[in-house]
């Protein structure tokens, strides 16, 4: 049941569910890295407590859990679940009963992430809205109505960050041992305004060698990526290998590291 619109204030107060949302935990509870095209799947699972007599049909009831930035009563950006959850009863007493409930809220850049201030830390609540709903205006009346409450923030919510990309090219190639390699790159992430990936300056990146033969890289030197989020380095060629740069990323923006480019060293 998509929600589009179930936000808006209801025409009349009603009377508040009385719910409980509790162990609310998004995507494991590790970050969430978006692009600049690709829909991100994000598992959210928590347990819901409602009324025994509180019927959730999914159809003109709904209850599930959003993600939010801003304040409760004053969201910044919101992605909302579209699907109905998955929900399993594990414990009834004579006025209530006890789920537990999985559901998946989908991000993607090009309709939910509008700007740089996106990629922070985003709030988790729990939602119950109820829509009513008379179009037939046969008799000269139509009726639409719509309830919303919101609990949270619940649990420890979710980092979401740009995604970023690397490169590695080492040059010339064949060298000889004991000459001089270039290595350069470009370090960019996605800007989701622009619906693309741009050059991130100023941030560290490592540039690490494996020995043709071997499987693990070992780290030659620390660079900082200039402008157009570019980098460039040399080092001496010693033997065959493979250079690559790796970022660990940052608060804002995911780790990303470049393919291994070889080197023929004669």
């Amino acid at each position: 049941m998509a929600l589009a619109g179930l936000l808006a204030p209801a025409a009349s107060a009603t009377t508040s569910p009385d719910l409980v949302f509790s162990a609310v935990t998004v995507n494991n509870g590790k970050a969430v890295t978006v692009g600049t095209t690709a829909a991100v799947k994000v598992p959210v699972t928590y347990t819901l407590t409602r009324p025994s007599d509180l019927t959730v049909d999914y159809k003109t009831t709904f209850a599930g859990v959003l993600l939010y930035r801003g304040t409760l009563s004053r969201m910044s950006n919101e992605i909302e679940p579209e699907d109905m959850p998955t929900c399993t009863t594990t414990a009834t007493t004579d006025t209530t009963v006890t789920e537990s409930c999985k559901e998946t809220l989908v991000i993607a850049p090009e309709d939910t992430l509008y700007s740089a201030s996106d990629a922070t830390t985003w709030k988790a609540a729990g939602l119950y809205s109820t829509m009513d709903q008379d179009n037939d205006g046969s008799d000269g009346h139509i009726h639409l109505g719509y309830a919303f409450d919101a609990w949270g923030p619940l649990g420890s919510g979710v980092q979401v960050k740009r995604a970023a990309k690397l490169t590695a090219d080492a040059a010339p190639e064949p060298v000889k041992k004991g000459g001089t390699i270039t290595v350069t790159g470009k370090l960019t992430r996605a800007d989701w305004e622009a619906g693309r990936y741009t050059g991130y300056t100023s941030q560290k990146a490592t540039l690490q060698f494996r020995a043709k033969g071997t499987n693990t890289y070992t780290t030659v030197k620390t660079v900082t990526s200039g402008t157009g989020g570019a980098l460039k380095t040399t080092t001496t060629a010693t033997k065959d290998g493979y250079y690559r740069y790796v970022f660990t990323g940052t608060a804002t923006t995911g780790s990303a590291t470049a393919p291994g480019d070889f080197i023929d060293v004669r």
